[in-house]
């Protein structure tokens, strides 16, 4: 009580398998793999850690048919459940595709997403030591917040560059919003997040393939995470890889102290194509930081679905 201070955690959702769940990091993806794309993915975070993040998302995107498939469309719907408190978002998304050579292989995209996120508290989860304490609910509450994100998307077929800004309402958010039934609930009130990925494929072999990526988050109050992933591809069918997940120190932020552990995790991650419609994910992480000995690591599964359309021309390979 005599010192008092503010924590700030995890803020936004986090996956291992961003690369092959690219809406959930920019709104200007939507559309990239042109047919329409059904994807589902689930994390389980810190197994046996008491309140750990849990985490779910179902996506899906396409194009709009048109002369040079300029539109992009998506739909992307959430749920993150930490402790007490969980969040179910929803979230359209729009792309603006713009043609860089006459087959459309190369692209700068545009997008805008916009939606709303209901924030939720249980009060029946809690423990506390006065029965009948003003400060927590007695059952569960909760209230919606609309928001929105921006982002620009790049790609060749071998190359990608990727920038975005989400939570584009945090700062201008009605600070009332978060007074529910009498309690005051703004402790979990997000900030902005800024994304910047970048990711190429190198050919190996006749039957193997590289693909190296970057994946900085930035909150602007909290470390900067930095996520450096490669896979091999193996007969166009099997992604085998790892990542390293750390936090950086890119400027000086008075907020954060000096003695904060940097390291985070190790990820494995397996990715089978079973053919050129289905594809199935895991992902493994190893807790390499202070943390290590509380948990037994994290688990991540995803599902992706192709549904091809009718088309007159051969599409590039999507490896992104």
């Amino acid at each position: 009580m005599l010192f008092p201070a503010l924590a700030r955690g995890q803020q936004n959702l986090q996956f291992s398998q961003y690369v092959f769940n690219m809406l959930s990091v920019n709104p200007a993806y939507a559309g990239y793999k042109e047919d329409l794309y059904l994807n589902t993915i689930y994390r389980k975070q810190w197994v046996d850690f008491p309140g750990a993040p849990v985490t779910a998302a179902v996506s899906v995107d396409g194009v709009v048919k048109s002369k040079d498939d300029r539109v992009g469309l998506g739909l992307q719907v959430t749920y993150d459940k930490l402790g007490p408190q969980d969040a179910t978002a929803f979230y359209g998304m729009y792309s603006y595709r713009i043609p860089l050579d006459e087959d459309g292989t190369r692209r700068l995209c545009f997008g805008i997403g916009a939606g709303a996120t209901q924030y939720a508290i249980d009060g029946t989860t809690l423990q506390f030591n006065d029965d009948g304490d003003p400060t927590i609910p007695a059952a569960r509450v909760s209230t919606l917040i609309p928001d929105a994100r921006f982002g620009i998307y790049y790609f060749t077929p071998r190359f990608y560059a990727s920038a975005s800004v989400m939570d584009l309402f945090s700062l201008y958010t009605d600070p009332t919003r978060y007074y529910w039934k009498g309690y005051q609930y703004k402790t979990i009130r997000k900030t902005q997040h800024l994304y910047l990925t970048a990711g190429t494929v190198f050919d190996l072999g006749e039957n193997f393939k590289l693909k190296p990526s970057v994946l900085i988050k930035e909150d602007f109050k909290g470390p900067t995470n930095v996520d450096l992933t490669a896979f091999l591809l193996i007969a166009e069918k099997l992604w085998v890889g790892g990542s390293y997940r750390t936090g950086v120190r890119l400027w000086n932020k008075p907020n954060l102290p000096s003695y904060l552990d940097p390291l985070d995790a190790a990820s494995a991650v397996v990715e089978f194509y079973a053919n050129d419609r289905f594809r199935i994910g895991y992902a493994y992480d190893l807790t390499i930081s202070k943390l290590a000995s509380a948990q037994s690591g994290s688990h991540e599964i995803s599902l992706g679905i192709t549904f091809p359309g009718k088309r007159t021309r051969i599409l590039s390979p999507r490896y992104f």
